[in-house]
Parts: C-alpha cells; sequence; structure tokens
C-alpha cells in the first residue's frame, strides 16, 4: 500500500519547471518593451496636450490685452489663465507664446527635452509621431 501512494504522487518534474520559467521569460522580454513604449506614448500625448492649451490660454489672454504679441508660460500662471503645468518628464516646463497678429506660436522646453515650436494652425493636426523628442 505504501508502494502504491509513493508511485502515485502528483506533481511537477524538475524539466516541467524549467519550461514554465523559459516560457514565462519569453512572455516578460515581449512585454517589458511594449509597456516602455506605451508609457513614452503617453508622455508625447501628454507634452502636446500642453501645447495646446498654452495656445488656449494665450487666446483668452489676448481678449484682455489685445495689443500683447508675447507671454511666457509664468505670466499665463501668474494671470490666472492656466493652471502650472507639470511636464511628463518630471521636468519644469519654461516656455513662451507669441502672437503675430493671426497665429499664435508656442515654445516649451522642460529643461530635459529639446524645445519645440507649434503654430497654432498646426496644434489641432499635430500628433506624438511628428514631435521631435525622443
Amino acid at each position: 500500500m505504501l508502494k502504491r501512494m509513493l508511485k502515485n504522487q502528483k506533481g511537477l518534474t524538475l524539466i516541467e519547471l524549467l519550461v514554465v520559467v523559459v516560457i514565462l521569460g519569453i512572455i516578460a522580454a515581449i512585454a517589458i518593451p511594449s509597456i516602455g513604449g506605451l508609457i513614452d506614448n503617453s508622455r508625447q500625448d501628454a507634452h502636446l496636450a500642453n501645447a495646446q492649451q498654452m495656445i488656449s490660454s494665450a487666446r483668452l489672454a489676448s481678449t484682455s490685452d489685445p495689443d500683447f504679441s508675447t507671454i511666457t508660460l509664468q505670466e499665463l500662471v501668474d494671470g490666472g489663465y492656466i493652471e502650472p503645468l507639470e511636464s511628463p518628464w518630471d521636468g519644469t516646463y519654461s516656455g513662451q507664446v507669441d502672437y503675430d497678429g493671426t497665429v499664435y506660436t508656442v515654445t516649451l522646453s522642460d529643461g530635459g527635452n529639446p524645445e519645440y515650436d507649434i503654430s497654432d494652425a498646426e496644434a489641432s493636426e499635430l500628433n506624438r509621431s511628428q514631435l521631435p523628442i525622443n
């Protein structure tokens, strides 16, 4: 009876456990870069949304001061036109919006990524693939 119980033990052999570990490793190797790409895309979308929000705030500011041609991000915050923006890369934003009478152009930099310009005409059509950010 004891011999029969020992023969009927069920469980996983060492080889079966190794196969499971290898399969989990392969899945992790595929999933980790995909998750990293999703995070980067989210950051670029947030960066673009911040630039679009600055243009909207500058439009609002221009209604109270029709002679304005340049306004900084800090002036927009101090004037209550926009809440302080947080960079998705944990930097501190600096920037300005220029207005030439027809087009608003925002220049944004967070210190760690390249500075770039977005004009009002292209802001609504701009997508993350067009951002010059690595």
